[in-house]
């Protein structure tokens, strides 16, 4: 079917492909950061409920260092920032791309529908030649 497309359809059918590749990965990527923001954020949380004083550490790379409490709770706070941050960039990216997407399927749906002869912009309402 897509081979008896008129070129400028088949040309906004693969923006569309594209597009919903780009609303997929950013779907992914909106996940993946809620997902390490309610860790970090569930961290932060059960960090506010222990002692100052108790020992802790974190993780470099494969190691566990020891830390204290105030750089533990800084830098918790400090990626749920960030990660608040991407997560509201994200959903923006998520929106803009769903417009796009709404915007050239109408278009594809007008050419479509109103160009079955002439493959102009100017479809519906014109007169055929009868």
């Amino acid at each position: 079917m897509q081979g008896s497309l008129p070129p400028e359809a088949q040309e906004k059918l693969e923006e569309l492909q594209d597009l919903q590749e780009t609303a997929q990965k950013v779907a992914a990527q909106k996940e993946s950061a809620e997902s390490t923001l309610n860790d970090a954020q569930t961290a932060l949380d059960a960090l506010e409920d222990i002692d100052e004083e108790t020992v802790m550490y974190r993780e470099v790379g494969e190691l566990l260092v020891e830390t204290d409490y105030d750089e533990a709770y800084d830098s918790l706070e400090d990626r749920v920032d960030t990660l608040e941050i991407r997560v509201e960039q994200l959903n923006k990216q998520e929106s803009r791309v769903q417009e796009q997407f709404e915007s050239l399927q109408q278009e594809l749906q007008q050419m479509l529908q109103g160009g079955a002869g002439g493959g102009g912009p100017m479809g519906p309402g014109g007169a055929g030649g009868a």
